[in-house]
């Protein structure tokens, strides 16, 4: 296959991997500005409304080990369609239910199992076909797919509930996801060995060039490496879920803006984003660059990203300050977008640096299952419970501040490379014999 073939492949990847991140933080983002004016329509308070959202993340985190495996054995292709049928059924099943139980046991059913089929199948991907000094760049591309779904999807369900209510609003995202999903679907290939390619961003020499170590999940689960990857990045999504699911509510609620107001003030994350997910790939690869080193880049970059995470959470507060709520908040909105650009693409980056690509997905699909099952269910019902027990948000962003705190610390620790005991074992018994 001559270069430009190949190069035509991986951006098909790419492509396909925006479009299931366009759709995955579609979820997300629609929720936050949705929640409330469903919870008006059905009665319910925050807390019960967040426990929808906090289910459906502890299903999408279970489905999202077994995506895991499906792409290191058949590619993204079929999570992708997967996703496109329950996704969907998410959507519009839920804009049916007139029970409280229904809608905790729709929500979390199918739109787990339709959002669950994305993520690990976006980012493996990726680094599938792109390492070292290309990754973040490329993932940054495809990652900017998020920050347009905030802008776009939530102004356009703000504009649906001025003229009609929740309902239709999730009818219409029904037929937007399913779509998008089946046109990834259909750009999606498979990894680059199925074609006879090496990823691209190979040296001549390195780890990447090497043949690479086929681990077994107790072999990768029993290096730090993964373990400490595992807590950075859940102590992130516990402050970030809170935020992503509530920050609109404290504006409406202890900043006094209206909802009009509050959704414009939370699209400015997303049309940050827009600029600082291509940007920061490319800043976090020429890091890579100077450092020699993938893993201490990746690394690197994980203590940072949750450092601005925190500032922003001060700022937030800052924001309760008469005269200060709009400036205070663009600024916030602005160092989320730059930590939301490093740390979930970060994350499978430092992964994939230390472990390589061969067996990524499982490896990532059992990590996103620990952490996704945890940190947005717990982050986002905290953030409601924390409201509905004190009246104030400044609590539950209180709480966020923390979670970026000790991620950070976290992320300082991690080791930058992992080797398997039976290799190790070897080595001594080498060193040994000479």
């Amino acid at each position: 296959m001559d270069e430009k073939t190949a190069k035509r492949l991986g951006y098909m990847v790419v492509a396909a991997s925006w479009l299931a991140v366009f759709c995955l933080f579609g979820y997300r983002s629609t929720f936050s500005v949705l929640q409330g004016p469903m919870a008006k329509a059905m009665g319910w308070t925050t807390s019960q409304t967040s426990l929808g959202y906090s289910l459906m993340m502890t299903v999408y985190a279970i489905t999202a080990f077994f995506s895991g495996m499906i792409i290191d054995r058949w590619g993204t292709r079929p999570a992708y369609f997967i996703g496109a049928v329950f996704a969907s059924l998410g959507f519009f099943v839920t804009s049916r239910v007139q029970e409280y139980w229904q809608y905790l046991l729709v929500y979390a059913l199918f739109a787990g199992i339709g959002t669950g089929m994305l993520w690990v199948s976006s980012t493996v991907s990726v680094r599938k076909w792109y390492v070292g000094r290309t990754y973040a760049t490329m993932w940054g591309i495809a990652f900017a797919g998020a920050p347009i779904a905030q802008v776009v999807l939530s102004l356009g369900v703000k504009a649906a509930l001025l003229r009609t209510d929740w309902r239709a609003a999730m009818q219409v995202l029904a037929i937007v996801v399913f779509v998008a999903l089946v046109l990834a679907g259909i750009l999606a290939r498979k990894n680059p060995e199925g074609y006879g390619l090496k990823p691209f961003g190979l040296t001549a020499s390195g780890a990447a060039a090497k043949e690479e170590y086929n681990w077994s999940i107790k072999e990768a689960f029993s290096n730090f490496a993964i373990w400490g990857t595992i807590l950075a990045f859940l102590t992130s999504m516990l402050a970030e879920f809170l935020i992503w699911t509530q920050v609109v509510r404290f504006w409406t609620e202890d900043a006094k803006l209206s909802l009009s107001s509050a959704t414009n003030l939370y699209v400015a994350i997303g049309l940050a984003g827009i600029v600082t997910m291509p940007l920061m790939g490319v800043v976090a690869d020429k890091l890579v660059a100077k450092l020699g080193l993938e893993s201490k880049a990746r690394k690197t970059m994980l203590i940072f990203a949750p450092i601005c995470g925190a500032v922003a959470c001060v700022l937030l507060l800052v924001s309760l300050t008469p005269g200060m709520t709009i400036i205070a908040g663009l600024i916030a909105c602005l160092l989320f977008a730059i930590y939301w650009a490093i740390e979930p693409g970060g994350c499978a980056g430092y992964a994939g640096s230390v472990y390589g690509r061969k067996t990524l997905g499982k490896i990532w699909g059992l990590a996103t299952l620990i952490v996704m099952g945890i940190g947005p269910a717990v982050g986002s019902f905290m953030g409601g419970y924390l409201f509905d027990v004190s009246g104030t948000y400044r609590y539950s962003i209180i709480f966020a501040l923390s979670a970026y705190v000790v991620s950070a610390i976290v992320a300082s620790f991690l080791p930058l490379a992992a080797v398997p005991k039976s290799v190790a074992v070897k080595a001594v018994e080498g060193v040994t014999a000479d």
